[in-house]
């Protein structure tokens, strides 16, 4: 089935960087197994996000990043400034060097430097010391400023910059896009997880109504659909697109299946309680409150665009996120995020990255081992004889490599 989107979401631009079918979606049979024996039933899933596109290391950054080329090619580009500019710099043509920025390993900056290559673009990333404890609390610094995702941005060509912790480039980058224009270059600068971009929820938006189809492919048990779904939550826009992008579709199913005829079916599926979405938290630097505010900026901005009234439609009960799984700092893999990616490998042959997936799969495993799933689910509303989980894999894994003493 195509992903129909309604005619306002359909018309915003998107130069396609995905495979032209959607990224697989696929069970995890032992996992579900070793869930047998509840009441309901659990049915694991993995959404394969790192085998969306392509292009090198293909991950969730693909899907935003799809929205904001229009922009980018334009010839006059409209969001090409730094967030903290007071009155964004006017461009005087289409951008011919894309800046970013991101954690040593990150898996953003990456992405982006492969859409350069494939844009026929310059690319410099700067990758910070200071974000997060990954590179604080390696066993082998050096081999971590060279390895995984800082050979990636190398091999594809992207001049990498890394700046020690506290440099104030790490705050405002600002002087280095004032340094490329001063050397004739026309800057575009994509924050960090381009979650700060005013395009950068639509991509999940888009996302969800992918899997919205993909679950009648795929004849789910129970409420035929996801109940629940897990995914990571960082800079905080691919949480926030889902959560649009799922309440634009219930919207649309709402009021078509009021002029519809009746069926146990359609019948069935209104009075299903809505999807959860459980986005883990996978830094301890600032506190879930501020991160809720964050995802619910990000979810009213992308359903602004695509149709929503973004105060009436989208509110704090549309955010879930889960703190308990953030370890001892962002980019550390903690004992128990470690033995989730190995129990991830060694049961379903699926490997995770060492930063997101592998909390999230911490995180997913004791919502699932411990209950919470099912009672949840209960107190939800959603009494099926099956309850249906998504857990989606964002990609990442070319940064195990500079985790290689640890993992």
């Amino acid at each position: 089935m195509a992903v129909v989107l309604p005619e306002v979401f359909a018309q915003i631009p998107r130069y396609p960087l995905l495979y032209n079918h959607s990224s697989p979606i696929h069970s995890l049979p032992r996992t579900s197994q070793r869930a047998t024996g509840t009441s309901p039933r659990l049915a694991l899933f993995a959404k394969r996000e790192d085998q969306s596109s392509p292009l090198a290391c293909a991950g969730n950054k693909y899907r935003k990043l799809e929205y904001i080329i229009p922009d980018i090619l334009s010839a006059s580009p409209q969001h090409h400034d730094h967030e903290h500019a007071e009155t964004p710099t006017p461009s005087p043509g289409a951008a011919t060097t894309l800046v970013t920025e991101g954690a040593v390993q990150s898996n953003h900056t990456v992405q982006v430097s492969a859409l350069a290559r494939q844009l026929g673009l310059n690319a410099l990333v700067l990758l910070q010391k200071g974000t997060g404890a990954g590179f604080r609390t390696a066993r082998d610094p050096d081999a971590f400023l060279r390895s995984g995702n800082v050979q990636m941005n190398r091999m594809l060509g992207a001049e990498v910059r890394i700046l020690d912790e506290g440099d104030p480039l790490s705050r405002d980058a600002r002087p280095v896009l004032e340094e490329l224009r001063a050397r004739g270059q026309r800057p575009y600068w994509i924050p960090g997880g381009a979650s700060m971009h005013a395009l950068g929820g639509l991509g999940y938006a888009r996302a969800a109504m992918e899997i919205a189809v993909q679950e009648k492919e795929l004849r789910l048990g129970g409420s035929g659909r996801f109940d629940y779904v897990f995914v990571a939550c960082g800079s905080g826009s691919t949480v926030g697109g889902l959560v649009a992008g799922f309440k634009l579709y219930e919207k649309m199913r709402t009021s078509s299946s009021s002029t519809a005829s009746s069926s146990s079916t359609t019948a069935a599926a209104t009075a299903a309680p809505p999807r959860q979405i459980i986005g883990v938290l996978n830094s301890p630097t600032n506190p879930k409150p501020y991160h809720e505010t964050r995802v619910l900026t990000f979810a009213r901005r992308a359903g602004a665009l695509i149709g929503l009234d973004p105060e009436t439609d989208l509110g704090a009960e549309d955010v879930r996120l889960d703190d308990r799984f953030v370890g001892t700092g962002y980019g550390v893999l903690d004992v128990e995020a470690r033995e989730a990616l190995e129990t991830m490998a060694r049961t379903e042959g699926m490997i995770l990255d060492p930063v997101y997936t592998a909390k999230v799969a911490r995180g997913m495993l004791h919502w699932v081992q411990q209950g919470e799933v099912v009672a949840d689910a209960r107190r939800n509303g959603n009494h099926s004889d099956e309850v249906n989980v998504l857990f989606i894999h964002t990609g990442g894994q070319a940064a195990l490599g500079a985790y290689a003493d640890v993992v």
